[in-house]
């Protein structure tokens, strides 16, 4: 896990080719790896909250139930990996608001890759587990 993470942030930061990182990740078990992270996930929601942890669930669903490439699956799973798992380039605890701008900015980054593939069903399912997690956000008052 930790390898291909590194392997897609090298692959970024000195624009190696992507067909090849690609050809190297085409034959990963995505199914399996998203399914492992399911568990960290949650875990973070609890420390990080509603807001925090919205993306990172679109980004889950949009990999396991829509139409995405091995690139954008590896792009997912990299930055849901960068900010819920405890390594990071910038920790949080050493540098404060620079170590949550970075996840911030790995976020902002796949959204601007994906978000076209976020489906009014992906969303709906996503405000469904948010709600279960941390109750309904609006309550209809009579």
């Amino acid at each position: 896990m930790l390898t291909i993470c590194i392997l897609i942030y090298l692959g970024l930061i000195f624009s190696s080719p992507i067909m090849s990182l690609a050809e190297k990740l085409k034959d990963v078990d995505w199914k399996d790896k998203f399914a492992a992270m399911w568990g960290y996930i949650k875990a973070y929601a609890r420390k990080a909250g509603r807001m925090a942890v919205k993306p990172l669930l679109q980004f889950f669903y949009v990999v396991t139930e829509g139409e995405t490439t091995t690139v954008e699956k590896a792009i997912i799973y990299a930055c849901i990996a960068y900010v819920v798992l405890p390594f990071s380039l910038l920790p949080r605890a050493a540098y404060r608001l620079l170590g949550i701008m970075d996840e911030a900015a790995a976020v902002l980054f796949v959204y601007s890759k994906i978000k076209d593939k976020i489906t009014p069903a992906i969303e709906n399912k996503v405000e469904s587990i948010l709600d279960a997690w941390f109750g309904a956000e609006y309550s209809i008052v009579s």
